[in-house]
Protein backbone atom coordinates (compact mmCIF):
# COMPACT_ATOMS: atom_id res chain seq x y z
CA UNK A 1 0.00 0.00 0.00
CA UNK A 2 3.25 2.06 0.43
CA UNK A 3 4.11 1.91 -2.66
CA UNK A 4 0.78 2.96 -3.85
CA UNK A 5 0.51 6.13 -2.12
CA UNK A 6 4.78 6.80 -2.98
CA UNK A 7 3.47 5.95 -6.84
CA UNK A 8 0.64 8.42 -6.80
CA UNK A 9 2.76 10.88 -5.13
CA UNK A 10 6.10 10.69 -7.62
CA UNK A 11 2.97 10.95 -10.62
CA UNK A 12 1.52 14.02 -8.81
CA UNK A 13 5.07 15.42 -8.57
CA UNK A 14 5.59 15.27 -12.06
CA UNK A 15 2.08 16.62 -13.22
CA UNK A 16 0.50 13.45 -13.74
CA UNK A 17 -2.63 11.30 -12.52
CA UNK A 18 -3.33 8.16 -11.81
CA UNK A 19 -7.30 7.84 -12.69
CA UNK A 20 -9.23 5.86 -10.07
CA UNK A 21 -9.41 3.86 -13.45
CA UNK A 22 -5.98 2.47 -12.61
CA UNK A 23 -4.96 -0.74 -11.26
CA UNK A 24 -1.78 -1.45 -9.39
CA UNK A 25 -0.35 -4.02 -7.17
CA UNK A 26 2.73 -3.43 -5.37
CA UNK A 27 5.87 -5.00 -6.11
CA UNK A 28 9.40 -5.36 -4.24
CA UNK A 29 11.33 -1.78 -3.63
CA UNK A 30 14.25 -1.65 -5.93
CA UNK A 31 17.55 -3.66 -5.05
CA UNK A 32 15.59 -6.31 -3.12
CA UNK A 33 16.72 -9.89 -4.07
CA UNK A 34 14.27 -11.58 -6.67
CA UNK A 35 14.88 -15.00 -7.15
CA UNK A 36 15.95 -16.27 -10.50
CA UNK A 37 15.84 -17.49 -12.71
CA UNK A 38 12.30 -19.00 -13.05
CA UNK A 39 11.17 -18.09 -16.68
CA UNK A 40 13.63 -18.97 -19.21
CA UNK A 41 13.52 -17.47 -23.16
CA UNK A 42 11.27 -20.24 -24.36
CA UNK A 43 8.63 -19.20 -22.22
CA UNK A 44 8.63 -15.40 -23.74
CA UNK A 45 6.62 -15.48 -27.06
CA UNK A 46 6.25 -11.87 -29.31
CA UNK A 47 3.10 -9.65 -28.12
CA UNK A 48 2.34 -8.73 -31.45
CA UNK A 49 1.52 -11.98 -33.92
CA UNK A 50 3.87 -10.36 -36.64
CA UNK A 51 6.76 -8.34 -35.31
CA UNK A 52 7.35 -5.73 -37.49
CA UNK A 53 10.38 -3.39 -35.93
CA UNK A 54 9.63 0.46 -36.00
CA UNK A 55 12.19 1.74 -33.64
CA UNK A 56 15.20 -0.66 -32.24
CA UNK A 57 16.45 -0.79 -28.40
CA UNK A 58 18.77 1.97 -27.81
CA UNK A 59 20.77 1.31 -24.18
CA UNK A 60 21.58 4.74 -22.36
CA UNK A 61 25.15 5.69 -21.87
CA UNK A 62 24.04 6.55 -18.10
CA UNK A 63 20.30 5.29 -16.41
CA UNK A 64 19.58 9.22 -16.97
CA UNK A 65 20.84 9.63 -20.41
CA UNK A 66 18.75 9.61 -23.57
CA UNK A 67 18.08 6.45 -25.33
CA UNK A 68 15.23 4.22 -26.50
CA UNK A 69 14.16 1.86 -23.76
CA UNK A 70 12.49 -0.93 -25.32
CA UNK A 71 11.18 -1.13 -29.06
CA UNK A 72 8.39 0.02 -30.78
CA UNK A 73 6.63 -2.46 -33.15
CA UNK A 74 4.19 -1.58 -35.80
CA UNK A 75 0.63 -2.75 -35.19
CA UNK A 76 -3.34 -1.72 -35.88
CA UNK A 77 -5.45 0.18 -34.01
CA UNK A 78 -7.67 -2.50 -31.95
CA UNK A 79 -4.89 -5.50 -32.60
CA UNK A 80 -4.53 -7.72 -29.66
CA UNK A 81 -1.65 -7.42 -27.19
CA UNK A 82 -0.57 -10.51 -25.59
CA UNK A 83 1.33 -11.23 -22.81
CA UNK A 84 5.23 -11.82 -23.36
CA UNK A 85 5.76 -13.89 -20.37
CA UNK A 86 3.85 -15.82 -17.86
CA UNK A 87 3.98 -13.32 -14.47
CA UNK A 88 1.41 -11.34 -12.72
CA UNK A 89 -0.38 -7.85 -14.11
CA UNK A 90 0.82 -5.48 -11.59
CA UNK A 91 -0.18 -2.09 -13.71
CA UNK A 92 -3.39 -1.44 -15.45
CA UNK A 93 -4.15 1.59 -16.42
CA UNK A 94 -3.68 5.50 -17.56
CA UNK A 95 -0.09 7.38 -17.95
CA UNK A 96 0.38 10.03 -19.19
CA UNK A 97 -2.91 9.77 -21.24
CA UNK A 98 -2.13 6.09 -22.66
CA UNK A 99 -2.88 2.61 -21.40
CA UNK A 100 -0.27 1.05 -20.03
CA UNK A 101 -0.24 -2.75 -18.97
CA UNK A 102 2.79 -4.28 -16.65
CA UNK A 103 3.80 -7.83 -16.11
CA UNK A 104 5.77 -8.78 -13.24
CA UNK A 105 7.04 -12.17 -14.58
CA UNK A 106 8.76 -14.84 -12.29
CA UNK A 107 12.37 -14.22 -13.72
CA UNK A 108 12.09 -11.09 -11.82
CA UNK A 109 11.45 -8.78 -15.12
CA UNK A 110 9.09 -6.49 -15.96
CA UNK A 111 6.98 -6.25 -20.13
CA UNK A 112 5.87 -3.05 -19.83
CA UNK A 113 3.12 -2.36 -23.17
CA UNK A 114 1.67 0.59 -24.79
CA UNK A 115 -0.81 2.34 -26.07
CA UNK A 116 -3.00 -0.55 -24.41
CA UNK A 117 -6.66 -0.55 -23.51
CA UNK A 118 -6.09 -3.05 -21.21
CA UNK A 119 -8.62 -6.29 -20.84
CA UNK A 120 -6.80 -7.07 -17.41
CA UNK A 121 -6.57 -5.68 -13.77
CA UNK A 122 -3.69 -5.35 -11.62
CA UNK A 123 -3.50 -8.69 -9.50
CA UNK A 124 -4.39 -10.70 -12.54
CA UNK A 125 -2.47 -14.17 -13.68
CA UNK A 126 -1.53 -14.40 -17.18
CA UNK A 127 0.24 -16.93 -19.23
CA UNK A 128 2.44 -16.14 -21.97
CA UNK A 129 0.31 -15.18 -25.12
CA UNK A 130 -2.71 -14.59 -23.12
CA UNK A 131 -4.32 -11.65 -24.59
CA UNK A 132 -3.53 -8.68 -22.38
CA UNK A 133 -6.02 -5.91 -24.49
CA UNK A 134 -5.83 -4.55 -27.70
CA UNK A 135 -3.95 -1.28 -29.20
CA UNK A 136 -5.23 2.26 -28.24
CA UNK A 137 -5.28 4.79 -31.10
CA UNK A 138 -2.08 5.74 -33.11
CA UNK A 139 -1.87 8.73 -31.00
CA UNK A 140 1.49 8.00 -29.14
CA UNK A 141 5.21 8.45 -30.41
CA UNK A 142 4.65 6.69 -33.89
CA UNK A 143 2.06 8.84 -34.72
CA UNK A 144 0.06 8.98 -37.47
CA UNK A 145 0.53 5.28 -37.34
CA UNK A 146 0.20 2.83 -34.67
CA UNK A 147 2.81 0.80 -32.75
CA UNK A 148 3.22 -1.13 -29.64
CA UNK A 149 6.14 0.09 -27.21
CA UNK A 150 7.42 -3.07 -25.58
CA UNK A 151 10.13 -2.07 -22.60
CA UNK A 152 11.18 -4.05 -20.32
CA UNK A 153 13.23 -3.93 -16.69
CA UNK A 154 15.31 -5.69 -14.66
CA UNK A 155 15.65 -3.89 -11.60
CA UNK A 156 16.34 -0.55 -12.64
CA UNK A 157 18.21 -1.97 -15.85
CA UNK A 158 16.21 -1.89 -19.53
CA UNK A 159 16.69 -4.89 -21.33
CA UNK A 160 16.33 -5.17 -25.01
CA UNK A 161 13.05 -7.16 -25.49
CA UNK A 162 13.48 -8.86 -28.48
CA UNK A 163 16.40 -10.81 -26.50
CA UNK A 164 14.27 -12.57 -24.69
CA UNK A 165 12.94 -14.40 -27.57
CA UNK A 166 14.24 -17.95 -28.29
CA UNK A 167 16.48 -18.47 -30.96
CA UNK A 168 15.91 -14.68 -31.69
CA UNK A 169 12.92 -13.39 -33.29
CA UNK A 170 11.94 -13.28 -36.85
CA UNK A 171 11.71 -9.74 -36.99
CA UNK A 172 10.99 -7.14 -40.10
CA UNK A 173 13.44 -4.25 -40.45
CA UNK A 174 12.24 -1.13 -41.77
CA UNK A 175 13.54 -0.33 -45.10
CA UNK A 176 16.03 2.32 -45.98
Amino acid sequence: MHLVVLAALVLAFAGLTVPATASVVATPAEGTPTPRPTTSPSEYVPPLVVLELVRGFEAPRERWGAGHRGVDLAAATGQPVRAPGPGTVTFAGRVAGRGVVTVAHPDGLRSSLEPVEARVVAGEQVTAGQELGEIESPEGHCAPQACLHWGVRDGATYLDPLRLLAGGPSVLLPGP
